[in-house]
């Protein structure tokens, strides 16, 4: 017997704590049981959970709902008075916001490291742009909702004016092959080994999830994410180890979709029940790696990181075996993640990167201008004072919803238009001029990343909002 969140929510359980609890119960004791049988136990014990505090079955989800019970286990954390200090790079380049968020990020008490990169712009909880190194605990909202974000990038055997001479093709291809926003997915079956792992059997949440991450395999959410063309320029001696030349490149962005946002609210709400924080670093809330729920979470996490990788890898093989084209190179990584780390000798911390490109000595990444100005291969450096890390894009220069009030389509389609690049769907938010020059962002981290490559954009597909 299976019972689904929709259909607890309906009957009052609205808090991801009590489904959780709900639906590990159910599906340890209550197999064989009737759904309707299940729900009226719901409900009875939802309306007296006093009733069922003895119970070694449900005593647990009684004690959520009961407030004659308060021996709730928690902790309560005060900030350090003063931040660690932290490495800034391109200061000028980033606002106030980001700057006093990673501050407060600095103060928490597990913190042991951190640093703020030149694309960095508010966040919610940790800004855009940061990386945190922590001591055994991992922060949700620091990793943030869109768990596994990540680009990747194919070189293709085919010259870099293919995209001008198969124009209607590539638009096609753009169009039937790739879908973008909450609703729906594509119109054919996707398959890859993702969906059947065990960690979707592992933990009955994980497992409501399964038929979310089914339908929403190979597609890509809105915003900011994108599937788009064009021309890569690759210098002798690359990291790719490809000869010199103008290449035809596929660059996707994107997410683990509704699976991972749906990860990163229920244990950020554990953690908000366990962690109890000052109002301002609520957000910051964690949990420990050494408690069921960190460790939950942590496989939900990777779960969820495997699962972004899975859609990009359905959106290029797609794309390229529509077009008739096959890939020579790959880059791919995450920027919404966290990784175990040794951040100096001896010492071991859970790093956060949240809007940030993993640039350890010899690795290889993408970072990304706007659909109107050019992206970069790169090769990391390995810098310390960096936690090994280098922007994720140029990062916005303006909020949304200010994009909205200054930009309008028909504005937006002259400027791309100038540019020579053509754009399927997408928002006034995404217009290139609310995004900071990546020109000015690359400069400001050259001592964290060597260029190898140049991407320009020439077609590109985006979410219409």
């Amino acid at each position: 017997m299976g019972i689904k969140l929709k259909e607890l929510s309906k009957i009052g359980y609205i808090h991801p704590v009590a489904r959780s609890l709900a639906i590990n119960t159910i599906s340890k004791h209550y197999k064989h049981h009737s759904k309707k049988e299940v729900i009226a136990l719901l409900t009875d014990l939802l309306d007296n959970p006093e009733k069922y505090k003895s119970n070694p079955i449900w005593n647990k989800l009684a004690t959520h709902f009961s407030p004659a019970i308060t021996n709730k286990i928690f902790n309560v954390y005060e900030l350090k008075e003063h931040p660690l200090p932290f490495k800034t790079y391109g200061g000028k380049f980033i606002e106030s916001t980001a700057k006093q968020q990673m501050e407060l990020a600095m103060r928490l008490p597990v913190t042991l490291a951190g640093a703020l990169m030149p694309d960095a712009h508010g966040g919610y909880g940790l800004p855009i742009g940061g990386i945190l190194a922590v001591e055994n605990a991992v922060i949700p909202y620091a990793v943030g909702l869109d768990i596994g974000c990540r680009m990747s990038l194919s070189v293709l055997d085919a010259k870099a004016d293919f995209t001008k001479r198969y124009t209607h093709q590539v638009k096609e291809a753009l169009k039937q092959y790739t879908h973008f926003g909450i609703k729906g997915g594509l119109p054919f079956k996707q398959e890859h080994a993702i969906l059947d792992t065990q960690e979707f059997q592992l933990i009955p949440f994980f497992k409501s999830l399964h038929a979310k991450a089914v339908r929403q395999l190979g597609t890509s959410g809105g915003g900011n994410h994108f599937v788009e063309f064009g021309e890569i320029e690759l210098p002798e001696k690359n990291i790719l180890k490809l000869p010199a030349g103008s290449y035809m490149a596929l660059l996707s962005h994107s997410g683990s979709r509704g699976l991972g946002a749906e990860i990163a609210n229920h244990y950020h709400s554990i953690a908000k029940e366990s962690c109890k924080l000052p109002r301002q670093a609520q957000h910051m809330a964690w949990l420990k790696l050494n408690t069921e729920a960190g460790q939950e979470y942590w496989t939900g996490m990777n779960l969820a990181g495997d699962y972004s990788e899975a859609c990009h890898e359905r959106i290029h093989f797609n794309l390229t075996k529509a077009l008739g084209v096959k890939v020579l190179a790959n880059v791919s990584n995450h920027h919404n993640f966290a990784w175990q780390e040794e951040i100096m000798e001896g010492q071991p911390a859970i790093v956060h990167r949240k809007g940030a490109t993993p640039a350890g000595k010899g690795v290889p990444g993408i970072i990304p201008g706007s659909m109107a100005s050019p992206g970069y291969l790169v090769c990391g450096k390995g810098i310390k004072e960096a936690l090994f890390s280098a922007s994720h894009g140029a990062g916005r220069a303006m909020s949304r919803g200010k994009a909205r009030e200054q930009f309008t389509q028909s504005s937006m389609k002259k400027y791309l238009s100038e540019k020579k690049v053509t754009l399927l769907g997408g928002s006034v938010e995404e217009m290139p001029l609310a995004y900071k020059n990546i020109d000015h962002i690359m400069p400001a981290q050259q001592e964290l990343v060597e260029i190898h490559g140049k991407f320009t954009p020439q077609i590109v597909r985006m979410n219409k909002e």
